[in-house]
């Protein structure tokens, strides 16, 4: 019966994420980049300057970089070390070229995004903060649309506690521990009847109490933790990238030819052992949006807390979260496994794919590759945990109609989810997580193309204001 039920959720997972949603996402990222004028492209320096000029007497709960930070604490995570590895192992090299286009297009997603988050947020007397595509939705579409907002406020609550911000993350961050410390389980501990690494047993511990002490502590503690741990995270993982593509420089342009010919003539750089071109499309397209969330209605929930009086300036902001979780985060990525050949390995998959590249690529002992590999792992799932909870606490709290016990409970049970991740092995539970992720997104790109006219206007009121 179980495998039964299990495979219903797989398929309804495989619908979810099919097709008509990439399409959907991918759509709406091209109408925004026609209609916006490529503001993506034309004000990306301008965003880049704004993302670490904090905005001087805005209302909100944490600067604009905090707030930036606490989404891309949320994004950046496994995907971009083995979400990269599986599409291109999945789709050849060209997966990497479709992801930088969804990226692009995405990067004009986010952008409106954090456009009416923030211009649709409500301020509290206290100076809390609530916004995102429920507030928006609401106050943007009309009161007789609240009801999409409490369905997308729903699937973030599920989101949250049953997967991506809890039980994948801690499993990932243990499994990583134990595969580097006690990889043929010589040290173990019987535990609900079944016999677990004691590094898993003490990952999943200190991960608790972190997460815990971090949590406790609200909003305010969560960006102040982020904007420290992701700057470091992002800035270590990619040193260690350069320093991969320095010492392998020569290939560089090699496999940059890989991908674009990999992108629309998959056969001639695989052999066609990785299908056709709509695999390699798929894969990187999928990946990409997985990746930096563009379009799923996460990122606006912590962009709406910025301190900031403008709207457009906090969607320019947004943006750069895209730009950072995909087109250089994620191509470091690519680029690492495409010239050193480890995606072409047999036997090899996930995070032994990038682990495989990092061994062969960096001029040290395969061991000390490993560790900082995991070591990255780590910090990636933790910052996802953090920010996750975040997010599914705003959902809550709007579902709630601002019940702050109820969402102090929450929090307890969310610390609670992340004690019991490592021991968790149901499949079911993380296709489920999958399912409410992907179902967020309908709700949110209703709203975005319903109020893109809001956002054109906004933006060329701003840009005409700074013209002046």
């Amino acid at each position: 019966m179980f495998k039964t039920i299990n495979d219903f959720i797989v398929r309804i997972d495989e619908l979810v994420w099919g097709p008509p949603l990439i399409v959907l996402i991918l759509a709406v990222g091209i109408y925004l980049t026609v209609r916006l004028g490529g503001l993506q492209i034309r004000h990306l320096p301008k965003a880049l300057k704004f993302m670490v000029r904090n905005e001087e007497g805005g209302t909100g709960e944490v600067s604009s970089f905090g707030a930036l930070c606490t989404a891309l604490s949320a994004t950046i995570g496994t995907g971009n070390i083995v979400g990269v590895a599986t599409a291109v192992c999945a789709g050849g090299p060209g997966a990497l070229f479709w992801m930088w286009l969804a990226a692009l297009f995405g990067m004009a997603t986010k952008y409106a995004e954090g456009v009416l988050a923030v211009k649709y947020r409500v301020v509290k007397e206290d100076g809390h903060v609530l916004g995102g595509p429920f507030y928006y939705i609401e106050r943007g579409m009309g009161r007789h649309w609240k009801w999409l907002a409490k369905i997308f406020a729903f699937f973030g609550v599920g989101v949250g506690l049953f997967g991506i911000g809890t039980f994948t993350q801690v499993n990932g961050i243990t499994s990583a521990v134990r595969n580097f410390f006690d990889p043929q389980a010589v040290h173990t501990i019987t535990l609900f009847g079944r016999e677990y690494s004691w590094a898993v047993v003490i990952a999943g511990l200190v991960i608790t109490v972190c997460a815990a002490l971090v949590i406790i502590g609200g909003i305010k503690r969560i960006a102040s933790v982020t904007q420290v741990v992701v700057p470091f995270m992002a800035v270590t993982y990619i040193i260690f990238c350069i320093i991969l593509l320095v010492l392998n420089a020569k290939a560089i342009p090699g496999a940059i030819v890989q991908i674009v010919e990999g992108a629309f003539n998959p056969a001639a750089v695989t052999g066609g052992i990785v299908g056709t071109m709509i695999v390699a499309m798929q894969k990187g397209v999928a990946r990409g949006i997985f990746s930096n969330e563009a379009g799923l209605g996460s990122a606006p929930i912590a962009a709406a807390a910025a301190q900031t009086k403008e709207p457009v300036r906090q969607g320019l902001v947004s943006m750069t979260g895209t730009f950072i979780d995909t087109i250089v985060i994620c191509t470091m990525t690519g680029l690492s496994i495409v010239l050193t050949g480890a995606w072409n390995v047999s036997g090899l998959e996930g995070v032994e794919v990038t682990t495989h590249a990092f061994a062969q690529g960096l001029p040290f002992a395969p061991n000390v590759a490993s560790f900082i590999l995991m070591l990255c792992l780590v910090f990636f799932a933790f910052t996802t945990i953090l920010g996750w909870d975040y997010y599914s606490e705003r959902c809550l709290e709007y579902l709630s109609g601002g019940r702050q016990k109820l969402v102090i409970g929450y929090r307890w049970v969310y610390i609670f989810a992340i004690l019991i991740g490592p021991y968790m092995t149901v499949e079911a539970v993380w296709n489920i997580a999958d399912v409410f992720n992907g179902l967020m997104a309908f709700p949110n790109l209703i709203a975005i193309i319903a109020l893109s006219g809001i956002v054109a206007k906004e933006t060329k009121s701003y840009f005409s204001k700074r013209d002046a």
